[in-house]
């Protein structure tokens, strides 16, 4: 069984595996070569919301200006990785890849982390369409603030191809506010 067979198996208790699993394949929709680090990491970057003790999203701030929830969320996200990897017996060089990437997941900053960047976006889009309708129902926040959170997903994308592909998805969540 390969490593992405098994990330695939670890991830499946997540209450948002979806979310993971189209990220990989938006990831292998926008370069259908990806490196497996890549492909590891798009199957992983959020893992850390499926145990218990981790930071916690202040939905009362816009998103763009809770960058220090996102830092946490991404290392402690690439701590449950490595570790989990090194339990694999992956390679070091692999390991040390796939936390750099998972680290940069919410900012981007070269050609591989945008890439990672835009799929998660993008499956953000897909995935959770149902979520700022959630929140609002839960009392966590405002319907707006919650398609503010989608706005920003969009917004962020920086690759060109992907951004038109996540546009309509955007709409889609977007049309709620009216």
């Amino acid at each position: 069984m390969t490593l992405e067979e098994r990330a695939l198996d670890w991830i499946e208790p997540y209450w948002n595996a979806e979310h993971l699993r189209r990220t990989r394949d938006w990831l292998l929709e926008l370069d259908p070569d990806a490196s497996e680090a890549l492909r590891l990491a798009a199957l992983t970057h959020d893992i850390e919301r499926h145990f218990p003790g981790g930071p916690v999203n202040d939905l009362s701030v816009a998103p763009e200006e809770d960058m220090e929830y996102r830092r946490l969320h991404s290392e402690r996200s690439a701590g449950f990785v490595t570790e989990w990897l090194a339990e694999q017996g992956a390679d070091e060089a692999l390991i040390a890849d796939v936390e750099r990437l998972i680290l940069a997941h919410e900012i981007g900053g070269d050609a591989e982390k945008d890439l990672l960047q835009a799929a998660d976006s993008l499956s953000f889009l897909e995935v959770n369409v149902d979520l700022p309708a959630r929140w609002a129902a839960e009392g966590r926040c405002s319907l707006e603030r919650g398609i503010d959170q989608h706005r920003w997903m969009f917004e962020r994308i920086g690759l060109a191809h992907a951004r038109t592909l996540a546009e309509p998805l955007y709409r889609k969540v977007a049309s709620l506010a009216a």
